[in-house]
């Protein structure tokens, strides 16, 4: 899940972000109207957390600005303004959400998860492929009925790859979603959260490595090799 923080004070928006992250969301963090605009053009988000009183582009016209968009994002408005009035307006604009500050950040994260599941194109909560099942609320994974314990990042990219149900995902596509714009295009951390999760996952291997493509959640019926292969090429 990716998600744009659009909120002027810095040090809100920054502690915002950590804790999402922690969550094991993508952040991007905008501290203007024109920031995050740019950042729209760049990137889909599922959610976006939108200050309405900010520099450059209002908070209003942003939100306009989203719900014009072909892929739009879900839009939490996160403001200081949480009058009864405020809520009204906030929400009459095409607001999804409004939460006044300050607030409880376990409450943010839960709205943000509802919201998510309300896009459109959301699926199933619960992903299932073999004897494989990730429960993305209860953000759990089991094999054979046995809980499998996974890093926040590891559960990103699994959950990531099961959703896509079996199409392939490069390394690339990986980043962008489970990390967020900060991460070094070249690293190769994804390629050493999938080894992680192969070893977790244990046998037989569930995820397939497509060479020159990427990766995919092999079908329950799909020979794989005994041996991951040569991943040189991906990161």
């Amino acid at each position: 899940m990716r998600i744009l923080v659009v909120e002027d004070s810095r040090p809100l928006a920054n502690v915002i972000a950590e804790g999402l992250r922690d969550q094991g969301m993508a952040v991007d963090v905008a501290y203007d109207g024109n920031d995050a605009t740019t950042k729209l053009d760049v990137n889909t988000y599922n959610v976006v957390l939108l200050d309405r009183d900010l520099p450059g582009i209002h908070g209003d016209a942003l939100c306009e600005l989203i719900l014009e968009r072909e892929q739009r994002s879900m839009i939490l408005m996160l403001t200081a303004a949480g009058t009864p009035g405020e809520r009204v307006s906030g929400l009459g604009l095409g607001a999804d959400d409004y939460l006044a500050k300050p607030f409880h950040f376990p409450e943010l994260v839960l709205r943000i998860r509802a919201l998510a599941r309300r896009q459109p194109d959301a699926r199933d909560r619960v992903y299932r492929s073999g004897d494989l099942e990730l429960d993305q609320l209860r953000r759990t994974v089991s094999r054979g009925g046995q809980r499998v314990e996974l890093a926040t990042k590891e559960f990103g990219v699994l959950e990531a790859l099961m959703r896509t149900e079996g199409a392939v995902l490069s390394a690339e596509a990986l980043l962008d979603e489970v990390w967020d714009e900060h991460a070094d295009p070249f690293t190769n951390t994804v390629l050493v959260t999938i080894s992680r999760l192969r070893k977790k996952l244990g046998e037989p291997p569930v995820i397939e490595t497509v060479p020159n493509a990427g990766y995919r959640i092999a079908g329950p019926d799909h020979d794989m090799p005994s041996e991951p292969q040569d991943e040189g090429p991906l990161r």
